[in-house]
């Protein structure tokens, strides 16, 4: 047979890695790291590497970008992942590095899934990285100020990639489909309906995009792929990354959701399916710490304490027993009264904020120098704690913006107690509602 299959196993190369970027010109997003003054431009443009953490979720072109930088620094560069390799095999990269050093060379060790490094692993490589010995990458999904130790973050530039978005999906996608030598042979096309619905389920991680647009076209065969054949393959995906205990995007949002929709119930079924597949244990306190403020709120204002307090019983305690603990947190949160009225506060507020930047009063500032004294810095400030009642009715939002509005309590929980107090304090902005 000339021409072999699409998915023969002798030569099979995921559509992933066939599409992944061999220049930073074919690279989609993150245009806030590669626009012109960045550092990522620099590295590029100089073309001299600097260590790097690169934080994002899977599928946004953490280790396209190291491979991108090795190559474009023309470095001797060493790919490691933190869940098979160990210490032993670090230092062997910082021995070459060291001999490397000597003929000018730069080494790149790249190590993705660095957050998975104990304590003694990442401070293995301090030393390496700031004397030169060795250029570090590492790749993380989780946040580095939970997940890598202080003295290794002060050595290295953090950089934030996010979520692609829906426009760099669709760019990838058709790429694939019009550049893929496998998938032209096969005639592969997508219509309309079945692009813009592969766009949505890929959810911003471009490896998820095209392992889709794979399993479709290994569905279909050849010709065009419709929207239903899309959402067959969607459902075979969906059950390979549980069974792989990949980072659960359905279950972590069927579990939030089920928080948020006050559910202790299918709260805890979600929370047994992630840690059955092995997920890691301080990543969902975590999001249950950051659910406590976005949807919980004021509320109940203690929820906040009890999920900080959880995340930090599951960091001491470890696995198997801190599964009880996360499951004292899911009932509790699910439980609780809800309101998302602090966190849509902060989003009104920060739409203000970068529209325009309104001066603050005079009688607000700090006034720490007599000049800011004599500039009329604090004068007039009234001071709440000699009022009655430890309250004065005074302008604190700057003057164009004065009568705007962006805490809007609920009536849930204790959060209507604090809609009364704030009725009381500021009639004008919070009237009470009339009672019929």
């Amino acid at each position: 047979m000339n021409n072999m299959s699409l998915f023969d196993k002798s030569t099979y190369i995921p559509l992933a890695e066939r599409m992944r970027p061999t220049t930073i010109e074919q690279f989609v997003g993150q245009k806030h790291l590669l626009s012109k003054g960045k550092l990522l431009y620099s590295i590029f443009e100089q073309k001299k590497a600097l260590s790097l953490i690169l934080w994002g979720d899977p599928g946004t072109g953490k280790t396209t970008l190291a491979r991108l930088i090795a190559q474009v620094c023309n470095m001797d560069s060493y790919f490691i992942s933190a869940i098979s390799a160990g210490v032993a095999d670090v230092r062997k990269v910082i021995e070459k590095g060291k001999s490397n050093r000597v003929t000018g060379v730069q080494t790149l060790l790249f190590i993705d899934e660095i957050h998975r490094f104990n304590k003694a692993q990442q401070d293995a490589v301090l030393g390496a990285v700031e004397n030169g010995d060795i250029v570090l990458i590492g790749a993380t999904t989780e946040n580095p100020s939970f997940s890598i130790i202080a003295p290794l973050l002060s050595r290295t530039r953090v950089l934030h990639l996010h979520p692609l978005t829906e426009d760099d999906i669709r760019a990838i996608v058709t790429a694939a489909v019009t550049n893929d030598r496998e998938l032209s042979h096969k005639k592969i096309m997508l219509d309309a309906d079945a692009t813009d619905v592969l766009v949505q389920l890929a959810m911003g991680d471009a490896r998820r995009a095209l392992n889709i647009l794979e399993a479709a076209a290994f569905l279909k065969g050849e010709g065009t792929i419709d929207k239903d054949t899309i959402f067959e393959a969607y459902k075979e995906q969906t059950i390979s990354y549980d069974k792989a205990g990949d980072k659960h995007y359905d279950t972590i949002s069927a579990f939030i959701k089920s928080l948020r929709g006050s559910d202790p119930n299918a709260a805890v079924y979600y929370l047994a399916r992630m840690l059955v597949a092995g997920e890691d244990p301080e990543f969902i306190a975590r999001r249950m710490v950051i659910f406590a403020s976005e949807d919980v709120g004021n509320a109940y204002p203690l929820a906040l304490s009890v999920a900080t307090s959880g995340m930090l019983a599951v960091k001491n305690v470890g696995l198997p027993e801190c599964q009880i603990i996360l499951a004292h947190m899911a009932t509790f949160l699910a439980s609780c009264p809800k309101s998302n009225a602090s966190y849509m506060a902060l989003m009104k507020a920060k739409d203000v904020a970068s529209q325009e930047l309104h001066q603050i009063p005079l009688y607000l500032r700090n006034a720490p120098t007599q000049l800011m004294k004599q500039m009329g810095y604090a004068k007039g400030y009234k001071y709440p704690h000699d009022y009655p009642g430890h309250f004065v009715d005074e302008q604190y939002l700057p003057e164009k913006i004065k009568d705007l509005i962006f805490y809007e309590p609920s009536e849930e929980g204790n959060e209507k107690s604090i809609k009364e107090r704030l009725a009381k304090l500021w009639p004008k902005k919070y009237k009470k509602e009339k009672k019929e």
